[in-house]
């Protein structure tokens, strides 16, 4: 399916991205070295220490703080988070950090897939470019109705505090 820049954000919007930036882009079909999965290992590691940059989207996530704890310091990705590329490696996305982002799998990362995977056949395609290292929704930013959920992001944002120290050392 050929988009334009205008039915491909009423696409993402009707996917539930409808803040989600896009970028025109001319796939070009590539193969992966035997390597790739190595490197992208190694990638991926680089890609959650850097990730201490994002405090305020990874607060947003609201995640239990033992999944905050080891994501930030980048020992594990906790469930239904999906580190994501812009730029698909088949479609000549580099291993990059810059390439990178992080999002919920479900329903973000499926649906992603969905409206990636429905410009399949195009000449030029739109793929998702978020200004950010961690794809939030709008509506996610706004915050809580307070709850239990004030006492984590506080917690957290203790941490936060704990980590901008550490960067120091």
């Amino acid at each position: 399916m050929q988009l334009n820049e205008h039915s491909a954000l009423e696409r993402l919007a009707k996917l539930g991205l409808e803040d989600m930036p896009v970028m025109e882009y001319s796939p070009v079909k590539c193969s992966l070295d035997t390597d790739w999965f190595k490197k992208y290992a190694s990638l991926r590691r680089e890609f959650l220490a850097s990730l201490t940059d994002s405090m305020d989207e990874i607060v947003f996530m609201n995640l239990p703080q033992h999944e905050f704890i080891d994501l930030v310091m980048g020992r594990s990705l906790p469930d239904n988070i999906s580190i994501r590329f812009k730029i698909p490696l088949l479609w000549g996305g580099e291993l990059k950090i810059e390439n990178m982002f992080l999002c919920w799998t479900f329903p973000h990362s499926f649906n992603l897939d969905r409206f990636i995977i429905e410009q399949s056949d195009a000449r030029t395609v739109f793929l998702p470019n978020p200004e950010k290292k961690i794809y939030l929704t709008t509506h996610t930013g706004g915050g809580g109705d307070g709850g239990n959920a004030t006492s984590d992001r506080l917690s957290q944002s203790a941490f936060n505090n704990f980590l901008s120290g550490r960067g120091n050392e």
